[in-house]
């Protein structure tokens, strides 16, 4: 390793590793990315990343900023498609469909991938519509159904006993670390497979994050969910697999505690003792 910097190691092409899913076959929300590329007008931010997802699980992706770890999350549900000027190269799997396909229902894949960012952005709205929108979109009228799928997204979201008896007050009154988690219950109304998480604690405190990851470790029994964090305490606490991008490669994928006692790339391991990053 002596005379060689990590901008030059980094160009050598990472073990993929494609899993075929975790617990019973056929588990919805397995994710399955291949030779996939995205730009940003002419500039590249992702270079060919092959890597699998495993079904009911927690995925974290870690790396320093600009590493194009929030571009492939993104990627999964084509969110970046609403920037203007950019294209992608390869293909990325949602239970063995090709998201980019032609005649792909983008709408329909964006609530199989339920999304929640970095800052909660509850709509001004009542708590109770906050959570029925998604539903009450995509055709749903019933009050007494509403009312249900309300109720089961909270309790999914760890939110019920305390907004129970609040439900038409604004959703903005809850504090910061209620309203992230009303965003996740906003996600969940829509029954997804999957659930992906652009650093949905870096605003909250100690104790609201403590919620969340408890709230995550729950939530993998029937989902799969896919966070990209700065914080790699926070990777080693909730995630089982753990990826390590740098500069829009995909370095290293493995199991979240073999990565970070063992990993097997020299960036890697560079990465997780602070040497950059």
């Amino acid at each position: 390793m002596s005379g060689v910097s990590l901008t030059e190691q980094v160009v050598r092409e990472p073990i993929p590793e494609r899993p075929t899913g975790v617990g019973v076959p056929g588990t919805p929300g397995l994710i399955d990315a291949s030779a996939f590329s995205f730009w940003y007008g002419k500039k590249q931010a992702l270079y060919e990343i092959t890597m699998g997802i495993q079904a009911r699980s927690i995925t974290a992706f870690i790396g320093p900023s600009g590493c194009g770890k929030s571009t492939f999350l993104r990627s999964i549900n084509r969110l970046n498609e609403l920037i203007p000027g950019t294209r992608h190269e390869g293909k990325i799997f949602l239970d063995d469909a090709d998201i980019y396909a032609r005649g792909t229902d983008v709408v329909a894949l964006r609530q199989r991938t339920g999304m929640v960012f970095q800052r909660w952005n509850c709509f001004p709205k009542s708590i109770y519509e906050n959570v029925a929108f998604g539903p009450r979109i995509n055709g749903e009228t019933d009050r007494a159904k509403l009312d249900e799928v309300v109720e089961g997204a909270l309790r999914r979201a760890a939110l019920w006993d305390e907004v129970k008896d609040r439900l038409r007050e604004s959703a903005i009154g809850l504090s910061g670390g209620q309203q992230q988690r009303l965003c996740i219950a906003r996600a969940l109304a829509n029954d997804p497979e999957v659930l992906l998480m652009d650093e949905p604690c870096s605003a909250l405190d100690p104790i609201a994050t403590q919620r969340i990851e408890e709230l995550l470790v729950e939530l993998k029994r029937e989902l799969t969910i896919v966070i990209v964090t700065h914080n790699m305490q926070q990777a080693a606490r909730v995630s089982d697999r753990t990826a390590f991008f740098f500069m829009g490669r995909l370095i290293e994928i493995g199991n979240t505690a073999e990565l970070f006692t063992s990993p097997r790339e020299a960036q890697t391991e560079a990465y997780i003792t602070g040497r950059f990053g």
